[in-house]
């Protein structure tokens, strides 16, 4: 009885989460606002969404650096393109992961994402990490700065841009619009706050 009063007594696990550069923001702030002491964060870079080959290895890493340090790890991160070569290494690990594909999906709630999906395929993006850096995501990481005609063929098939918006920010919001006039779609506003993201946190907390 009274090993287990200690253990009771010794608090939370101490968790490590593992995401992605482009949540740390929120991540911060969901481990702020709640004041889970006994959460850190630690990062892989945003950009590898456009190398995804790299994100498993890279999840591998973290966790067996952390290991000696941490009871517990915990990966938010979704399938994000690895063709299930995440879920593969974190089997192997005996880690779990948040649940869904992208962030998309969590920020909006998964059962919610895939029906917008369905009834909109053509629907380009964007979470508040994307509209703060669209210029560098998508205007120069593709090259449209350089060659606008490049457009029709990243976009052409695209009708609209839904901003999942984790945060009311009005700055924020015109830059979205902004983006959206600068692809040439329209434009559609849907707050989500940290959707499912808080939830899994709020549970594993």
């Amino acid at each position: 009885m009274s090993e287990e009063l200690d253990r009771g007594a010794a608090g939370p696990p101490r968790t490590l989460l593992i995401a992605c550069g482009a949540l740390a923001r929120e991540v911060v702030e969901l481990i702020r606002l709640n004041g889970w002491q006994h959460m850190s964060v630690t990062c892989l870079p945003a950009h590898w969404h456009n190398r995804p080959e790299k994100i498993p290895e890279g999840v591998r890493a973290k966790i067996r650096e952390a290991r000696p340090d941490y009871e517990r790890i915990l990966v938010l991160y979704g399938d994000c393109g690895s063709g299930g070569l995440l879920d593969k290494v974190l089997e192997e690990e005996a880690v779990e992961r948040i649940n869904g594909p992208h962030c998309y999906a969590f920020f909006r709630g998964l059962h919610d994402f895939e029906a917008i999906a369905e009834a909109d395929p053509f629907c380009f993006y964007l979470t508040d990490y994307m509209v703060r850096h669209f210029d560098r995501l998508i205007i120069q990481g593709l090259g449209l700065d350089r060659h606008p005609e490049l457009r029709d063929a990243y976009f052409g098939h695209y009708q609209r841009l839904l901003y999942l918006a984790q945060t009311r920010d009005e700055a924020l919001e015109r830059r979205a619009a902004a983006a959206a006039e600068r692809l040439g779609l329209s434009y559609e506003y849907h707050f989500t706050g940290y959707g499912e993201l808080g939830d899994y946190l709020a549970a594993a907390g």
